[in-house]
């Protein structure tokens, strides 16, 4: 499939996707590990996310390859547990398609910032996140086995995302391009 033709498609199904992932209306996923390990692949917009931020870690290098993304599960794990205790925060949303927005910026320009930036940087996405998923864990399922198989399937994409940096990482328009196409997905996270 041609790359324009794969973007065409891309801009006509994601925005739709979006309401894929639990608690939405219609979506009776109540598995305990099994549904939370499912949600972040249900969602476009948390699978992107995820693979976007082991990706830039991969082009920070060093120890960002690994601090960054641990930042993300850690904030991300106390989003969720404040999400499932009732703890509402306007715009999750709006933060989530933001994450990825900035993240495909970053993973386009190929910036470099210090290690602590880039886990701020990434925990404050990661809370955004954790909050939906926790504000969408089934009331029928047990949190701890439902929270350990979305953190399971996070560090999954992480490290992904981690492996396709490694791929492209003597081929940097690869990886810029990979950058532009996810801060295209996070503009359309607005539109949805």
């Amino acid at each position: 499939m041609k790359l324009s033709r794969f973007l065409a498609l891309a801009a006509f199904i994601l925005p739709a996707l979006a309401h894929a992932h639990p608690g939405h209306e219609g979506h009776e996923l109540t598995w305990d590990f099994v549904g939370g390990a499912a949600h972040p692949f249900s969602g476009w917009d948390h699978l992107i996310a995820m693979i976007a931020v082991g990706l830039w870690a991969t082009q920070l290098g060093g120890r960002s390859r690994w601090l960054v993304p641990a930042a993300f599960v850690t904030v991300m794990t106390l989003g969720a547990a404040a999400g499932s205790a009732g703890f509402h925060l306007y715009g999750v949303e709006q933060g989530i398609a933001a994450s990825i927005l900035v993240l495909g910026l970053l993973i386009a320009a190929a910036t470099k910032v210090r290690t602590s930036t880039a886990m701020s940087i990434a925990g404050l996405f990661a809370f955004f996140h954790g909050i939906a998923h926790g504000a969408e864990m089934p009331l029928s399922t047990n949190e701890l086995s439902y929270g350990a198989g979305f953190v399971a399937a996070t560090i999954v994409l992480h490290l992904s995302g981690i492996a396709l940096g490694i791929a492209v990482k003597n081929q940097q328009k690869a990886a810029r391009f990979a950058g532009g196409a996810i801060a295209i997905a996070g503009t359309l996270g607005f539109l949805t």
